[in-house]
């Protein structure tokens, strides 16, 4: 997704695909042995955790023994008071050296910007630090990826902060539209369907399946937001599943409806596939 070097840029509607992005990037980093730094602000450290792990990346071992830092950004990157263009950079550059010197190769940081959006801020103290962060990562001892929420942002500072950064995260997405939408899922990894999804459909979502089969040891299918399938549908998900090697497996996590038509289908006949409830709103 992104390496040692790095000043990426995370544009996000979609709060679940959002946090699939930070959980495959702190995941990577804590394999790769580097330290990690989510500053984070419209959510607590506490809920970022629990998302981390509900998405396979277990924080606990790790936030132990200081290897991965959940923090709010107000009293980290913007050290609790106005912030400025200088002071980010600063801290930023003594949390590189502070890595080094804790014996970590390199360091991942990513922050919500949200906190730019607020009336206190200088808008420009935000442009000049995404100008200006750039003069770090020149040692390749710094990944960063900075998060911005479409819905908070306004569209001059979207396009700033994509001219600004060398780098674009976002999820692979197979197909898009207001009733359906099939992307890749990074943590755990897999697929995303949300919306409705019938027989027209049936060939991007064997591309979709296909490519996961192809990448992924384990298939996660995250059906949590599609509302209806056909049987059409269900069916190549458990043809899929009845294909895997007896090493490998797929979990299914879907609606109780959606459940129902997969196992009208045949998925208690795959013994390879685990298909799980997704909670579901009152």
């Amino acid at each position: 997704m992104v390496g040692v070097g790095d000043h990426a840029c995370l544009t996000f509607t979609d709060a679940e695909e959002r946090m699939d992005l930070i959980a495959a990037f702190v995941r990577d980093g804590l394999r790769a042995g580097s330290k990690v730094v989510c500053w984070t602000d419209t959510i607590g450290p506490e809920a970022l955790a629990a998302h981390l792990t509900a998405r396979g990346v277990r924080p606990g071992a790790a936030l132990r023994r200081g290897q991965l830092r959940l923090a709010p950004v107000t009293g980290a990157l913007l050290g609790g008071g106005t912030a400025t263009a200088a002071g980010m950079v600063d801290v930023l550059a003594r949390e590189v050296d502070a890595a080094g010197g804790e014996g970590y190769a390199g360091l991942r940081v990513t922050a919500d910007m949200s906190w730019a959006t607020r009336p206190f801020v200088a808008a420009e103290e935000l442009l000049d630090f995404e100008s200006a962060v750039a003069e770090l990562l020149g040692d390749g001892r710094l990944c960063l990826i900075c998060q911005y929420d479409r819905d908070r942002f306004d569209a001059v500072t979207l396009a700033f902060a994509a001219k600004a950064h060398p780098k674009t995260v976002a999820a692979q997405v197979y197909f898009e539209h207001p009733l359906l939408r099939i992307c890749r899922q990074y943590s755990p990894p897999g697929v995303r369907i949300a919306g409705q999804l019938d027989y027209r459909h049936r060939d991007v979502l064997e591309q979709a399946l296909t490519e996961s089969l192809r990448l992924d040891r384990h298939m996660h299918l995250n059906l949590s937001g599609l509302e209806y399938i056909d049987g059409a549908c269900a069916g190549v998900i458990v043809a899929t599943a009845v294909r895997l090697p007896a090493s490998r497996r797929m979990t299914v996590t879907c609606r109780r409806a959606v459940g129902t038509v997969l196992q009208l289908v045949g998925a208690s006949a795959a013994p390879r596939l685990r298909v799980q409830r997704a909670h579901e709103q009152p």
